[in-house]
């Protein structure tokens, strides 16, 4: 008996979201939705020039990584820099002996948005630190273009599974008015021995169409809505099929961004929406990957959806929610006392 051949991730074009209501754009809602309902991952293209993509977008912003060894410490969190104030927001470095390894920046709202109202109180509202101007100039710039962009089509893509699901089609917006998006910039470099040591070989090493390869980042689901991944045209991402089945490569396709749905979003809409998991495997050469996950607001408040067959559960607040999730990572781990939840309600990490 041959088995049955796992289904490719879906190439949609968005671009009628940007526009009135029109069939094109029916169209590509429903593309979503068939996507969303069934590997829970597709890629996505056809965004307009207010959303940056492509090489140029990338190169923009990865110069973030030309910076010496004493910039990239002067951004780096509490947790690898104790004198450090910041606790979310800032640099990660490179961490031996576990499946995930990668360095990078996890930046908010503030790189794109001046005059927010910043609580310096919660980890999760609290500034991004950045490089001096002088050292990598027009970088700024770059990223709040970028950022911008993101939120433009986040902000599309949950019109349209507003849209799909039954409910109005800005039902979403105001969860996500002053949101607590992140932008993530990410190195992934050739695993060396020393990386490896001390992990479980299970954990670090996986087979994978007869042959064994190297993880870099380890699988997982993501915690909230919509992340949107831009990749560097380096393979190596990879979805997990339906029902648990086959790895699926995530093509990095030129002019594409690759979209995945979490878990909180899968929740929230009675398992309408699919939250997939995935993981990198190493390529061999270096990777880079830009992901940004559209968030709302902190204190947004996540009850029930009014969609028939919903599960109920006790409403929450995003912010609680959100921090749990982040504390399973190992990038985070041993900071879960740094912020108390704020809304009393159970989260749902």
């Amino acid at each position: 008996m041959t088995a049955a051949i796992p289904p490719a991730i879906p190439a949609i074009d968005v671009a009628a979201l940007f526009g009135p209501a029109s069939r094109e754009r029916d169209a590509a809602d429903r593309a979503i939705l068939d996507a969303a309902s069934a590997s829970g991952f597709m890629t996505v293209g056809g965004m307009p020039a207010s959303v940056p993509h492509g090489a140029a977008a990338r190169a923009a912003l990865l110069r973030v990584f030309a910076l010496d060894e004493p910039a990239r410490h002067a951004l780096l969190r509490q947790k690898f820099a104790p004198e450090r104030p910041n606790v979310y927001r800032g640099w990660f470095p490179l961490q031996h002996g576990t499946a995930t390894y990668k360095e990078g920046i996890d930046m908010g709202p503030d790189v794109a948005h001046a005059g927010l109202g910043l609580d310096p109180a919660d980890p999760l509202t609290e500034p991004t630190p950045l490089p001096p101007e002088a050292a990598l100039p027009g970088w700024r710039a770059a990223v709040a273009a970028y950022y911008r962009g993101m939120e433009e089509l986040g902000r599309m893509l949950m019109r349209a599974v507003a849209r799909g699901t039954g409910l109005p089609e800005t039902f979403f917006d105001p969860y996500f008015a002053g949101g607590i998006s992140t932008l993530r910039l990410i190195r992934y470099p050739v695993r060396t021995d020393a990386s490896l040591a001390g992990a479980d070989p299970d954990a670090v090493t996986i087979a994978h169409e007869g042959a064994r390869r190297t993880l870099i980042g380890a699988p997982h689901v993501d915690s909230g809505f919509v992340t949107l991944l831009a990749q560097d045209g380096v393979g190596g991402l990879q979805a997990r099929g339906r029902d648990g089945g086959a790895w699926l490569d995530v093509p990095p396709a030129e002019g594409t961004l690759a979209v995945n749905f979490g878990g909180l979003l899968e929740r929230w809409t009675g398992g309408r929406i699919r939250a997939t998991e995935h993981r990198v495997v190493s390529p061999g050469i270096e990777r880079f990957s830009i992901p940004f996950f559209y968030e709302p607001r902190v204190d947004a408040a996540i009850a029930p959806l009014p969609l028939p067959g919903a599960a109920r559960f006790e409403p929450f607040l995003y912010g609680d929610h959100l921090w749990a999730a982040m504390m399973r990572f190992v990038e985070f781990q041993g900071l879960e006392a740094k912020r108390p939840p704020r809304g009393g309600a159970r989260s749902a990490a």
